[in-house]
């Protein structure tokens, strides 16, 4: 049985592959009642979204975003909920990281072409369209230039921390994302915990500045991994949290919106937590067809 919620969508307007009408869709055939579109360092794709869900109003949008920030040696993504969207400092900080990214971009196509692979600038953008320019647009252009067999590929060999052509983004720490999350009035969440180096330690030093959840219920986790990451969150005092993190990519660890093990009292519950704040929508949908 799938979850009626899913805190963690990619559009098109950052790397996934669905518009989010078409997301919209998919959340309807798969039963969601809630869902969260949390593109990488962007809001854009919200008011289209809230447009193709006037077909389906059963289904709650929550209002979300994705910041990928550093420590040394690890990533940690941080999720913001209900932020008020409009807010000019938040859309300000949003539009530096954007621009941070297609220098990012470019550089990496420059090592791939020292590299012996090169790629088409033009094409890359292409791929992007009018969403945030990412690693996974990179490596759909390496896939079509028929350099490897699959956007996995393209990452372990190339493009990953590690890889050749890797590139550090501008240097945004958890915390600062945290505060910039909080100020703009919204919920952040660590996303995907597993991926952290020193996942307990470096999670729980976040708590002071301001951290409030951490993904728990998240793609394919085990009940073991589930019932080791809850067990943290309760320590630590943070939201149990839970998303697909789709992005339509047909990579192999990939799932279905709404096909991930989150009860529906952690949907309620976060959807009470974000009662009374900016991008705050009530609840329409608590009930299943």
């Amino acid at each position: 049985m799938r979850a009626k919620g899913d805190f963690h969508l990619h559009s098109t307007h950052s790397d996934g592959r669905r518009t989010p009408a078409e997301l919209a869709a998919i959340a309807h055939r798969n039963g969601l009642r809630v869902i969260a579109l949390t593109d990488h360092d962007t809001v854009n794709g919200l008011s289209e979204m809230r447009a193709a869900l006037r077909a389906y109003p059963e289904i709650t949008l929550v209002p979300g975003v994705e910041l990928s920030t550093d420590l040394p040696g690890t990533e940690v993504h941080i999720l913001g909920y209900w932020v008020d969207e409009h807010d000019p400092q938040f859309q300000a900080a949003l539009a530096r990281f954007r621009e941070g990214r297609v220098g990012r971009g470019r550089a990496m196509v420059n090592k791939l072409t020292a590299l012996g692979f090169p790629l088409s600038w033009e094409r890359v953008q292409e791929i992007a369209g009018d969403a945030s320019i990412g690693r996974p647009h990179i490596a759909q252009a390496m896939v079509e230039a028929g350099y490897v067999a699959s956007t996995d590929e393209a990452f372990d060999r190339f493009l990953g921390r590690n890889g050749p052509a890797y590139v550090e983004r501008e240097k945004l720490s958890p915390a600062e994302a945290i505060k910039l999350i909080r100020d703009a009035g919204g919920v952040p969440v660590v996303a995907h915990p597993t991926y952290i180096a020193n996942m307990e330690q470096e999670v729980a030093a976040l708590v002071p500045h301001g951290l409030m959840g951490m993904e728990v219920y998240y793609r394919r986790y085990t009940p073991e991994q589930i019932a080791a990451l809850r067990a943290l969150a309760d320590r630590l005092g943070l939201f149990p949290l839970g998303g697909s993190d789709y992005h339509a990519m047909e990579r192999e660890e990939e799932t279905e919106p709404g096909d991930i093990p989150l009860p529906d009292e952690v949907v309620d519950a976060f959807m009470a937590l974000g009662r009374g704040r900016p991008g705050y929508e009530p609840l329409r949908g608590q009930g299943r067809p």
